[in-house]
């Protein structure tokens, strides 16, 4: 969740934070409250330059039982993968099965997984053999070393355990207003006739919602300012192809990247810096708050930085997906006339169970993201075969969700699949599984559900254009290539 190059990196206006946010005024800020200690907070942009440069990784030195795979040069092999995934696994499966490697570069010795009994037991692997810390490492320039995404082991299990309480059970509810408020906005402003992106009308709703859940942020320059850069985040080509990742000037993919990062910074710490001096800090609903106030089991709370990074998972991590997952359901229902019906009729019925079933058969059809990674440590048995250390091995959504014998018709979007029979647990995967599912998957479920709900009983939709779209790279996510085109032909 590829048939085109990531979009280049957008200019930033400018390299300096706002005036009124500087690294020295946002460290002096938090040094000054009583507690939490952030004595050691660095300037945003200087723990940066102490992180090593992303390497092209080197081949395991023994392969001898790993999987077969296409005897291709691996320089051609690795843009193969990053410009056209799908096809590249799909061709493999067909001629290698349900496990393979590919021998890549810029990616190293990947392992595919698409067996559903394999991937349960490299979802409930030893996370000391298998390390999904380390399998995330593409992610470090943009979420950070102490990005939940990053860590492994027991510092993974406790800041998990920090960060699972606002997104489960009574908490839930608390958001749902938000989320009808925030798409009922965003959908009054929709032109009448006239093609639009909805992908990119979905992403200004999720990103709304993810600043005003997470950082509580009430003054609207400040929120209109972050939904502007952090989508930018994403966009650098520099995040792919490690040989971009040097300084080679003003205008280099490299330092524009930086520099938008350091702005994003700037103001998550300044925000971060707010908090803590509010009065009212324990009366707020927002994540950050909560955050702020959380203790692991020895007592000790976040630093600045490590809020940071998870602020940044939360809110990059916690929008594009979803509004990716909504792009996708939208494209295939309005090109589906029984589904757009049903769904239409479910909703005026209050179904929300046909509702629960739509989003979930758009994720099978179309996962968002397409494979969830762990790097072996020490060699681990998967089907005939073994993963030596050093590979990356990963269990691929795009393959199972596809798989005919698992889903008779795999290309057919039909929620009543799920209506009918509830899948196995490994064989519709779209958040991960083990102790790595994504923390988030609960409240993406739940915000997919209520926008979904606004959309269809608001609007009259059609599909301008009856070709489907095809998904196209971002960097790890997989949209519509032609950002899910959709025509308001009415209002309900």
């Amino acid at each position: 969740m590829s048939t085109a190059t990531p979009a280049p990196a957008p200019t930033p206006t400018s390299t300096e934070p706002p005036a009124s946010v500087t690294p020295a005024s946002v460290a002096g800020a938090a040094s000054t409250h009583p507690a939490p200690s952030t004595s050691n907070l660095s300037p945003p942009q200087s723990r940066w330059d102490t992180l090593p440069r992303r390497e092209v990784p080197a081949l395991p030195a023994d392969t001898t039982g790993a999987p077969p795979g296409p005897r291709i040069p691996r320089h051609i092999l690795g843009p193969y993968w990053l410009l056209a995934e799908h096809d590249l696994l799909e061709r493999c499966r067909r001629r290698f099965g349900e496990v393979f490697s590919l021998r890549m570069w810029p990616v190293g010795f990947v392992i595919v997984v698409a067996d559903p009994a394999e991937i349960k037991r490299v979802f409930m692997g030893d996370p000391d053999q298998l390390r999904a810390g380390e399998g995330n490492a593409i992610m470090e320039q943009v979420a950070g070393p102490e990005s939940v995404l990053l860590l492994d082991g027991g510092r993974h299990l406790n800041r998990r355990k920090l960060m699972l309480p606002p997104f489960h059970g009574e908490r839930l509810a608390v958001y749902g207003e938000l989320i009808s408020e925030i798409a009922d906005d965003e959908i009054d402003r929709w032109p009448l006739n006239v093609p639009f992106s909805a992908h990119s009308s979905m992403q200004a709703i999720t990103l709304r919602v993810i600043l005003r859940a997470v950082l509580g942020i009430d003054d609207d320059a400040r929120r209109l300012e972050l939904e502007r850069l952090l989508p930018k985040l994403l966009n650098s080509p520099a995040l792919l192809w490690p040989f971009l990742q040097y300084d080679l000037g003003a205008r280099s993919p490299w330092r524009r990247f930086q520099a938008l990062r350091e702005r994003v910074d700037a103001m998550l710490f300044e925000e971060i810096a707010r908090k803590r001096e509010d009065p009212d800090l324990a009366q707020r609903p927002d994540i950050l708050s909560m955050l702020l106030q959380a203790r692991d089991e020895d007592g000790r709370a976040m630093s600045d930085e490590e809020l940071r990074d998870q602020l940044i998972t939360l809110l990059l991590a916690g929008h594009e997906t979803t509004a990716s997952g909504l792009a996708w359901l939208l494209e295939r229902t309005l090109r589906t006339p029984a589904v757009h019906a049903r769904l239409r009729e479910a909703i005026a019925q209050d179904d929300e169970r046909y509702v629960e079933c739509a989003i979930k058969e758009s994720l099978r059809v179309r996962p968002v993201v397409p494979l969830a990674a762990r790097r072996v440590i020490e060699p681990f048995e998967v089907g005939d075969y073994t993963a030596p250390a050093g590979a990356l091995l990963t269990c691929s959504m795009t393959l199972t969700h596809s798989d005919p014998r698992l889903y008779p018709e795999p290309e057919a979007f039909r929620p009543e699949r799920f209506l009918e029979d509830a899948p196995d647990t490994y064989t519709w995967i779209p958040f991960g599984g083990g102790v790595r599912r994504c923390i988030g998957a609960a409240f993406a479920t739940f915000e997919m559900k209520i926008i979904v709900q606004r959309v269809f009983a608001r609007c009259a939709l059609e599909a301008p254009d009856a070709r489907p779209e095809r998904p196209r790279r971002r960097f790890v996510t997989y949209p519509p290539n032609r950002g899910a085109q959709v025509k308001l032909t009415g209002r309900l």
